[in-house]
């Protein structure tokens, strides 16, 4: 495309743009249809000049202009009660139900992860040995020691606050980190896993596992999950930057990465769930079964939610992106 001719046979219409978006009185009906006309056109010319002829000025004139002009056309929205409802009835559950076949699997290798290096350092004491001396290994696993007091160590209402702040800044990172091919991703759930193998092998070896599934089960369960969608997510993400599929990249990481920020709001949400079972449930007198029935039905009840709500908004269009009247203009790239 021949910038220059383009520039001269649309400058007028851009001009004219910018007046009618300079008025100060309120336009009539038919400079308000020539406005809507206008920006539609000079979004097009925007997309065209961008794929084929880019230049930096121009695209940043007609991307201010462009702007203005969606602005002007569809008004200055507030959120509202009912964005809340959508996003927790439909976005949030949709987008996990869409990113499924990722946080599945990663849940399913990650938990047989954490079971092998469990059975590996609970089978082989020369490597507990490089993990701490024999006497601070038996002050971590005896009756009344470190792993069962962690627990009840602060106000349950502090504790819970600090485990969900930790938790849902890990899953943001998740979901943030994503964005560099998942690499950093891999890392972070590697680094769960090895402390939950830890966990699992030193108390096995001491003759506990019970009481360490009774401790870790009633708010692990959600609180892994939650993790997984992230990591999943995040994962995600990263390939969209690989292979964006019949989407131009610049357009399918826009999408994934507006899903993957509600994500990040509603996987707050369950983690703060899951901080409060940690706080208040783990470290209570109730019994064992009773503790891990709470757990259950907490993971249950968000497998419900993203696979009955989710499934249904998903099948039905939903995709946790924005609202589309909130999203960039995409036009054909026509002349």
């Amino acid at each position: 495309m021949d910038l220059d001719v383009f520039v001269t046979a649309h400058r007028a219409e851009w001009d004219r743009l910018d007046a009618l978006l300079g008025r100060q009185r309120r336009l009539t009906g038919a400079e308000a249809d020539e406005l809507v006309a206008l920006y539609q056109r000079t979004a097009t010319h925007l997309s065209l000049i961008q794929s084929s002829a880019p230049d930096p000025q121009l695209t940043g004139r007609l991307s201010q202009l462009v702007a203005r002009a969606r602005s002007a056309v569809t008004g200055t929205r507030r959120a509202s009660w009912r964005d809340v409802t959508r996003f927790l009835a439909h976005g949030f559950p949709a987008a996990v139900y869409r990113s499924r076949h990722w946080w599945v699997p990663t849940a399913l290798l990650s938990t047989l992860i954490a079971a092998l290096l469990g059975w590996w350092i609970g089978t082989h004491p020369e490597i507990q040995a490089t993990i701490a001396a024999p006497s601070e290994l038996r002050e971590l696993t005896r009756p009344g020691g470190q792993y069962e007091t962690y627990y009840s160590s602060h106000p349950a209402a502090s504790f819970a606050a600090q485990v969900w702040t930790n938790n849902a800044w890990a899953a943001a990172l998740c979901l943030i980190l994503g964005i560099f091919l998942g690499l950093p991703v891999l890392w972070i759930l590697f680094q769960n896993m090895l402390n939950l193998g830890v966990g699992f092998g030193l108390m096995s070896s001491a003759g506990r596992l019970d009481t360490f599934l009774g401790l870790v089960l009633p708010h692990g369960l959600l609180e892994l999950t939650a993790v997984f969608v992230a990591t999943g997510t995040g994962l995600r993400l990263g390939w969209t930057l690989i292979d964006p599929g019949p989407r131009t990249r610049r357009a399918a990481l826009a999408e994934e990465g507006r899903a993957a920020i509600s994500m990040a709001i509603g996987l707050a949400l369950v983690l703060f769930v899951s901080g409060a079972i940690e706080g208040f449930v783990t470290p209570s007198g109730l019994p064992t079964w009773a503790r891990i029935t709470i757990g259950v039905a907490a993971e249950l009840a968000f497998l419900a939610y993203v696979y009955v709500l989710g499934g249904r908004a998903a099948r039905a269009g939903e995709t946790g992106d924005v609202e589309a009247a909130e999203r960039s203009a995409a036009v054909p790239t026509a002349a």
